[in-house]
């Protein structure tokens, strides 16, 4: 695979630079709860505004990317 950059530059085009819970599901075609366990775990970081999760476009791309 490619960097991040240009990663990022192809993939999730439609997705704005940060996104919810359900639209990390859609992205990644998860159920919900396997979505709130990745942000709660830590392994997708995320933050929280107020109750709701904001994910970083860049940290799935990175999730999906990684080589482990």
């Amino acid at each position: 695979m490619g960097t991040l950059k240009e990663n990022y530059d192809m993939m999730f085009t439609s997705y704005p630079d940060l996104v919810n819970i359900v639209q990390l599901k859609e992205m990644l075609g998860i159920g919900v709860t396997l979505a709130y366990r990745l942000v709660k775990n830590n392994t997708i970081p995320a933050f929280k505004i107020g109750r709701e999760y904001k994910i970083p476009k860049r940290n799935i791309i990175s999730y999906l990317t990684r080589q482990n």
